[in-house]
């Protein structure tokens, strides 16, 4: 009679374990019971789709070609302070996309710092944009640069990561610089970090537990914020942002979570394992980086500009995280990345 009881009760809790720690199904666009499809889409190899915006010079007249990937949270409708008028004087064509998983792109369960890089190359090959283009990747989505920098530099006329994510496991960084930055964060923001690292199969749980604090944005906590960017936020909120209930309709494992589990899982590659892909200064590399960010330390991207001489570094010495929406820095960002 035990045994049955033992096998029962073993089961239960392995029965019971699974369903906390499997993440939902998405709810993909397009599909029964899905979010509505609002917005222009290309369908991958793969028979995934992606979302995309356009702004600024038209394509076939335009002289550069920049693709932008958002950050965390974000979508492809994020308020860039750049106006039409300095785009199209300027020549730049700029096209913006749901990552995937994110606002009207479909899930990937794929998904990794590769799979962005080839999505990206395959956004540029159905919308014709050429041989070449720009990309920029901001904060978290900075990976998907990293990716296009390594597994198709061929294709890059230019490439900015604004304030980029930093993997503290990247073995490029002295142990001691990567443990002492990643303890300059909040400690829920150090510990969900080591989780998605050491333990991505329980991250979907410890996300959505309630007896411990997990990632501080969430949260709405603003320790994590400099002073500048507190005050960014604000202005932010006195405008409606277009698009922002989409971002995670599909889904915050799919959207969010994935995010952190590639940004601080184990990648093939760290940035020093990328060649210089203009060795003949026909493009350019740059990183725009807040000295005042709290979330993305400045030590850890300024040493990396460091052993990769070919990248430009750009330290705002008054810059938070949200660099890119003070309005000059922005269009420094631009105007540096087509200057070559």
């Amino acid at each position: 009679m035990i045994a049955p009881i033992v096998v029962g009760v073993v089961a239960g809790f392995v029965g019971c374990a699974y369903l906390v720690l499997r993440p939902p199904p998405p709810k993909v666009c397009g599909s029964p019971g899905g979010p509505p499809v609002t917005s222009p889409r290309i369908k991958l190899s793969d028979g995934r789709h992606l979302a995309y915006k356009e702004r600024g010079t038209a394509k076939e007249e335009a002289k550069y070609k920049i693709i932008i990937s958002h950050g965390f949270d974000d979508s492809k409708d994020f308020n860039l302070p750049i106006s039409e008028e300095l785009l199209k004087d300027l020549q730049i064509y700029l096209l913006s996309f749901d990552r995937a998983g994110y606002g009207e792109s479909d899930p990937n369960p794929k998904r990794s710092v590769k799979s962005e890089a080839i999505d990206i190359q395959e956004l540029a090959d159905k919308l014709q944009l050429g041989p070449k283009f720009s990309v920029i990747g901001i904060s978290l989505g900075a990976y998907a640069v990293y990716g296009c920098l390594k597994y198709i530099p061929h294709r890059l006329s230019g490439a900015a990561l604004v304030v980029p994510v930093v993997n503290y496991w990247w073995p490029c960084f002295p142990t001691k610089l990567a443990r002492e930055s990643l303890k300059k964060l909040l400690f829920q923001d150090q510990r969900t970090f080591r989780i998605a690292h050491y333990a991505p199969w329980l991250f979907h749980w410890w996300m959505t537990q309630k007896w411990f604090p997990s990632l501080s944005s969430l949260e709405g906590k603003m320790d994590a914020l400099s002073r500048q960017d507190i005050e960014i936020i604000k202005q932010l909120s006195e405008a409606p942002r277009d698009g922002q209930e989409k971002v995670r309709q599909q889904g915050v494992h799919e959207s969010l979570y994935r995010d952190i589990l590639v940004s601080y899982g184990k990648w093939e590659f760290d940035p020093t394992d990328i060649s210089n892909p203009f060795p003949n200064n026909e493009g350019s590399v740059h990183i725009w980086q807040g000295y005042q960010d709290k979330f993305i330390p400045f030590e850890l991207n300024r040493y990396l500009s460091q052993q990769l001489p070919w990248i430009q570094y750009h330290e705002a010495p008054d810059a938070g995280h949200l660099l890119i929406y003070n309005a000059s820095l922005c269009e420094a960002i631009f105007k540096e990345l087509v200057s070559t």
